[in-house]
Parts: structure tokens; sequence; C-alpha cells
């Protein structure tokens, strides 16, 4: 029977048969080499030290290395070791141009709400990773408390209170993967309070409303006019709380007007009903005219949600929530039921980005940028795409496109996908049917992801699909 033995150097384990050691050895190295265990270009661990962990002669090791290397799998250097040697791969046949389904290749992306990736600050970045764990004590390093590292909702509580007039303390704080996480650990702590049904926009990210059901909640759908939600249907509907995107709604763009946020908080202040705010990109408003948060008008009845993911990058996966008292002791249960903790290690240097200036720097910088790239794509529709026209607030990193009359988005979508061009339309965020049939056609344009220097290329593509939809 084969002896498994772990390789120090590679942590490689190796099957070796006690009958046979050098064979079995040389056998293992050559299939590993052969089947990609040991990718081409990794250094092998000198005779003597793979010798000592596998207990077998050092002459043994090198005469096996010698066979390899004369069979053409490793390739000695001199002074310098044994490597794996690079494998010839066969050339795969290239698909005619003609054979391509076009649907499935997507080189620009114009999905809304997805920033651009290229304008992430490295170098800020770490800086700030480089002075957490430099500063970060031992016990830090550990398994940390459920609601996040203490450092992070200090620094959040601060920034949320300057920048979006929120009412936080550090102990109301709660860091979560994304909004997505926060919005799930609140469902499942209103389940576990009774509550059975809850209020949601009539168009919204589909994923949110799978989260509500997961947790047992059943969804009820909000109109949307021009002046925002119609909270003032809440009086009328057996919920327990509602979600929305006050200051920018997602995705039509507008914000929700002055008397129906009085409205909403004299709601929720009644019937101790919960407003679940996703401030998704409060911070990106063009026209100097910010719009605070919802949640100082109601702080005990509100969970007001943000992320990292429009100010640096969505790959960081750190989202926060302000909860309420009442809430909060449940959203740490939930917490501890679903098993999941946010990387510290994240955590402490978002908190030193933040300290050191740096964030507000990024959400200024990217301010400027997509302030400027909505500019010019409304300039664009307006040159180039007659009778469509961009509606909603001059906010955030996406906007509606209404379409011409007589183009469908199910057309519009499709010329764009044969074109390259990664695109929703607005009936994609609806939460019913009747919902998506009650608006004009509309695309749902990210003016975020693509590269500056590819912004042009998807405008024009965008364009010529729309063209070829109307025609």
């Amino acid at each position: 029977m084969a002896d498994d033995w772990a390789n120090s150097g590679l942590d490689l384990h190796i099957a070796l048969d006690p009958r046979r050691k050098v064979g079995s050895l040389e056998d293992a190295l050559r299939d590993a080499a052969r089947d990609g265990v040991l990718a081409a270009g990794i250094r092998l661990p000198a005779s003597r030290t793979l010798a000592a962990d596998l207990g077998i002669a050092r002459n043994s090791v090198a005469e096996v290395y010698a066979r390899l290397v004369g069979e053409g799998w490793f390739e000695a250097r001199v002074g310098a070791g044994t490597w794996v040697r690079a494998r010839p791969t066969t050339t795969p046949a290239i698909t005619p141009a003609a054979a391509v389904d076009r649907s499935t290749r997507f080189d620009l992306d114009l999905r809304g709400g997805i920033p651009d990736g290229s304008m992430f600050p490295r170098s800020a970045w770490a800086d700030a990773v480089r002075r957490a764990l430099s500063d970060a004590p031992a016990d830090a390093l550990g398994y940390g408390a459920p609601e996040g590292v203490a450092a992070l909702r200090e620094r959040l509580a601060e920034y949320l209170a300057r920048t979006r007039g929120v009412i936080a303390t550090p102990a109301g704080v709660v860091v979560t993967h994304g909004f997505g996480g926060l919005l799930g650990l609140v469902a499942r702590a209103l389940a576990a309070g009774g509550a059975r049904r809850i209020a949601v926009e009539a168009y919204g990210h589909a994923s949110h409303r799978m989260l509500l059901t997961a947790a047992g909640i059943e969804t009820v759908a909000l109109p949307i006019d021009e002046r925002g939600v119609r909270v003032d249907r809440l009086a009328a509907l057996d919920v327990a709380a509602v979600l929305l995107t006050p200051a920018h709604q997602f995705p039509t763009g507008v914000p929700l007007a002055r008397d129906r946020r009085s409205t909403l908080a004299e709601w929720a202040t009644r019937t101790g009903g919960i407003v679940i705010e996703d401030d998704y990109d409060g911070e990106f408003r063009f026209d100097g005219r910010s719009i605070g948060a919802f949640q100082p008008l109601a702080p005990q009845h509100t969970v007001y949600g943000g992320t990292a993911s429009k100010a640096l990058s969505p790959a960081l996966g750190l989202g926060w929530g302000v909860v309420p008292e009442a809430l909060h002791e449940g959203v740490l249960a939930a917490r501890a039921q679903t098993g999941t903790a946010t990387d510290a290690l994240s955590q402490l240097a978002l908190a030193a980005f933040i300290h050191a200036g740096a964030y507000d720097r990024s959400v200024r910088s990217l301010r400027l940028r997509y302030r400027a790239r909505r500019e010019r794509f409304e300039a664009f529709v307006d040159r180039h795409l007659p009778g469509a026209r961009v509606v909603g607030l001059a906010a955030g990193i996406q906007c509606l496109l209404e379409l011409p009359p007589g183009v469908t988005e199910a057309e519009a979508v499709a010329e764009a996908s044969a074109r390259g061009l990664r695109i929703g339309g607005l009936a994609e965020y609806a939460a019913d049917a009747s919902t998506a049939a009650s608006r004009r056609p509309a695309l749902v344009v990210g003016i975020g992801a693509p590269p500056e220097h590819r912004f042009e290329q998807a405008m024009a593509a965008l364009a010529a699909a729309v063209d070829a939809a109307r025609r």
C-alpha cells in the first residue's frame, strides 16, 4: 500500500510505494508534470530537501531528476536548480467568423450600476493595506466581532454623518458582504420577528426581491411616477417593511419627493414599520444639489445601507448598514445562523483608507468623471438618436434611455448583443409583467463600466443598435 508524503517546498502530495520508493517517485513526478499538477515554470525543491522530506537517499532523487530532464519533463539550470519545463501545446482550431454566436460575445458593457474598474485607486489602496497591516494589533487578525471591525465602524459612522447626514454611532453599524449581504440579514431578522410581507419598488434589482423571497417574505410592488415611489399606498397595505432607493431610484433615476419622504417617515413612526434604504450611489449627484439620506427622518425605523462598490470596487465585497436598535440583535442572530463573516483585513484597509481622506478623494474624482460621461452621453443622444431621450436625475452611473417610437426593448437589446454590447431593457427590472407594460420602452444605460478609451465606441455601438432596431 502506498504512503502519502507531503512535500514541504511545494505543498505537493506524492504517493510513494514503500516497496519501490524511487520508481514510484519518478512515476509520480512524471504524472504530475504531464497532468499539469506541476505547472510549467515551477522550481522543484533541491534534491537534498526532497530526499529529507520523503526519507530516501539524495542520490536517488538526483537520479530521478536526471531521468526526467532527459525525457524533457524537467529542465536543469546550472546554479539555479531544476524546473518544470514548458510543454508544447496543440494550437486550437480557429472558428470561422460566420460560425461565432455574436450574441454571447460581449466586448463592451453598458449594464446599469457597474463602475469602471480601471479607475480603482490601486496605489492609494495599497498604501492603506500596508498601513492597516503595520498598525493592526495581533488580536485584530483573529476571529473578529460579527458586526465588523471596530475601527471601520468608527470611520463609517463619522463619514456617513458628515457626507450623507446619517444619524449613526459605531455600535449601530454592521459591516456586511455588500448591500445584498445586509438585505439578507435584515430579511431573516424581520421574518424571525413575524414579518410576512414587504413592499418593494415596481422597478429594482431582481436579486433583492429573490433575497426577500428566500427569507420567506412576500413582496408587494409600489408604483413609481415622476415624483418617485408612491409611498402613500403603504397605508392600505399590510406590510412590515419597505425596500427603497429614495435618493436615486434604481433604475428609473427619479428621487423621492420631499413631501413623500415626510409621508414615509410618518408611516414608519405610526405603524412601527421598517424602511430599508439602499443608498447605493448617494454620493454621485452631478447638479450640486445633494439629496441627503432618508434615515435621519426616522432613524429608529430605518436600516440605512451602503457599499464601497461604486466609490471603489465591487471586488472588495464591502457593504455596511446602520441598523436601528430594535433590529440590531436580530441581524446579528441572523449572521450567526448563516455563519458568514466579512474579511477583517479588507475592513482594516478601508478604515485606513477613509481615515487618510483617500475615500473622499476617490468619490470627488469619480464624481467629476462620471458627470462628464453623463453630459457626453446626453449630447450624443441629442445628435445621433432622434426620438430617444435621456430621463432621470443627473446622478449615479446609469440613466434611462427612452427609445424612439416603434422600437421595442427586445429588438434594441438583440441588436446591441449582435454588436457585442451588453445592456438591458427596463422590463428586466420590473417586479411583474403589468408594471413593465405601463411604461414607454427604455434601456437602462450604464455609463460607468466602459473604460475611458472605449466610451465613444460603446456609445456608437448603442446608436447603431437602436438605429437597426428602428429599421
